[in-house]
């Protein structure tokens, strides 16, 4: 039901999959932000950051997977990129 909900939005696999992605790298970010900018708070306090972040690209990766079994049934999955690359490689 939410993964229809969010296909009638708008939001596509792709969109979820380039969120996981981009979480991946904000992980780093956020991480390498608490160790630079938060002098004295420790290791430790930069490693929750990292892990509450890094929790976010299984969570989109999911969704992408959903997203994309419910575009392969409901017939919208684009495929002709993936034909596309087929046909020059």
């Amino acid at each position: 039901m939410i993964v229809k909900k969010m296909h009638e939005m708008g939001v596509r696999s792709e969109h979820a999959y380039m969120a996981a992605f981009a979480s991946i790298g904000f992980t780093v970010a956020a991480w390498v932000g608490s160790l630079k900018l938060e002098p004295g708070t420790g290791l430790a306090r930069a490693d929750r950051w990292g892990l509450f972040v890094g929790e976010w690209a299984p969570t989109f990766f999911g969704l992408g997977l959903a997203l994309s079994h419910y575009e392969q049934q409901d017939g919208t999955l684009v495929r002709d990129n993936v034909r596309a690359l087929h046909e020059t490689g």
